[in-house]
């Protein structure tokens, strides 16, 4: 399969922007390497109260069907992680590297 790589911008509850980054970096990021996926970066915009990362994966299933085994993964049922519980709005586009 070829190369997939989103752009998340996630939207943060107020308050809540450095827990919800020490989640990512503790708990998700150990995972989605795990799994296979790539991280090229995550960036924080207090501004907005925004997260934005790069998460890539190139291997024998698509994106989509490594991101549900993802979350079907026991570890991340035992992450006891809630998204909503952090995450007021979220945006995933999916991009061409072009440089």
């Amino acid at each position: 399969m070829p190369r997939t790589t989103q752009l998340r911008t996630y939207t943060v509850r107020e308050g809540l922007l450095d827990e919800w980054v020490e989640r990512w970096r503790n708990d998700i990021v150990p995972l989605r390497l795990k799994l296979g996926f790539e991280i090229g970066g995550a960036w924080v915009d207090r501004e907005r109260n925004q997260f934005v990362w790069l998460i890539s994966y190139e291997g024998p299933e698509t994106f989509a069907e490594r991101n549900a085994l993802y979350w079907a993964s026991p570890e991340r049922e035992a992450m006891g992680l809630d998204p909503d519980d952090y995450l007021l709005h979220t945006d995933d586009r999916t991009v061409e590297q072009r440089y």
